[in-house]
């Protein structure tokens, strides 16, 4: 997340220069595959950061607190996380 978000600002900075900066960081990110891969990584990881925030946030209301039922949770979040993954990797490429 650290050196995708160093990538990302500096796209961020390249086109709020000026048109053609705007137009460079359009080039590379939409046709770079590095940068796209980077992308893909940043939106997996933020989704699947929200999943287990939610679940996390479900656990302090007072559910979800078992044994049996936690691990059923987590499980869950992997799998919602994974499906998430593939579905940000359709978005991305």
């Amino acid at each position: 997340m650290f050196f995708g978000a160093i990538l990302m600002m500096y796209a961020l900075g390249l086109s709020l220069e000026s048109p053609e900066g705007f137009a460079e960081a359009q080039e590379m990110l939409s046709e770079g595959f590095f940068a796209r891969l980077i992308a893909w990584g940043m939106v997996s990881a933020l989704l699947y950061h929200l999943l287990a925030g939610v679940k996390h946030l479900i656990m302090d209301f007072g559910h979800l607190e078992e044994l049996e039922s936690g691990r059923m949770a987590a499980k869950a979040t992997l799998i919602a996380g994974g499906v998430a993954v593939l579905l940000a990797g359709v978005w991305v490429w």
